[in-house]
């Protein structure tokens, strides 16, 4: 009984990145939405009425939030593609050979629907992050007011990019989660039965040494 309710470290560590890409896509979604509902530039009275409005924090609290946890979330996805590479490698392969040759897939239908739904993720999250690290040298556009830098795209093209990659990415995002719900709820019950079950005996150990 008591091996069922433990959990390997690969599958602990697993669970850890995954609920840290989660938790940071989450709050990263709501910034987001912040700078959606309310754009810079303008000023008070102005045309812009919105102009230095507060929500919990200011616009600089809420740019500081999405940028430092964007980029965290680079940090763990970077580190999620390298501890997943093998994997990442054969299934490319699998995938490639069974596209472009006439060889029977030996891939079913759920293989294909896991395969789809990460390229979208994975690629709706590259994009999302490159066009994030163009704002972050191009900075704000004031209300129009500082020089566009045409990087490639005017920043208006940018902005419609980083927005509807977003959008992909919280939406594949969503669909991974779904597909993989069971395996969701069976690891977090265990990860939390496990750090309980170590606490308590934690606590017992001292007791006993005490006395």
């Amino acid at each position: 009984m008591e091996a069922k309710s433990t959990v390997s470290n690969k599958t602990r560590n697993n669970w850890i990145l995954d609920a840290g890409l989660f938790l940071g896509a989450i709050i990263a979604s709501i910034s987001g939405i912040y700078f959606l509902i309310f754009p810079d530039g303008g000023y008070m009275g102005g045309r812009n009425p919105y102009y230095g409005i507060k929500i919990i924090f200011d616009r600089a609290g809420w740019e500081w939030i999405h940028t430092w946890l964007s980029l965290g979330m680079v940090v763990i996805a970077l580190i999620h593609i390298v501890l997943h590479w093998k994997w990442i490698l054969s299934t490319t392969k699998r995938v490639v050979r069974d596209i472009f040759t006439s060889r029977k897939s030996n891939m079913n239908a759920k293989g294909w629907q896991n395969v789809l739904v990460d390229g979208l993720v994975a690629l709706s999250f590259l994009i999302c992050a490159i066009s994030g690290v163009y704002f972050i040298f191009a900075g704000e556009s004031r209300g129009g007011l500082a020089a566009d830098p045409m990087f490639l795209f005017s920043r208006t093209i940018w902005e419609v990019i980083h927005t509807w990659s977003s959008v992909l990415f919280i939406s594949g995002g969503i669909v991974h989660f779904a597909i993989h719900w069971g395996w969701v709820t069976k690891v977090t019950r265990k990860v939390f039965r496990s750090s309980s079950s170590k606490s308590n005996q934690t606590v017992l150990e001292q007791v006993v040494f005490e006395n």
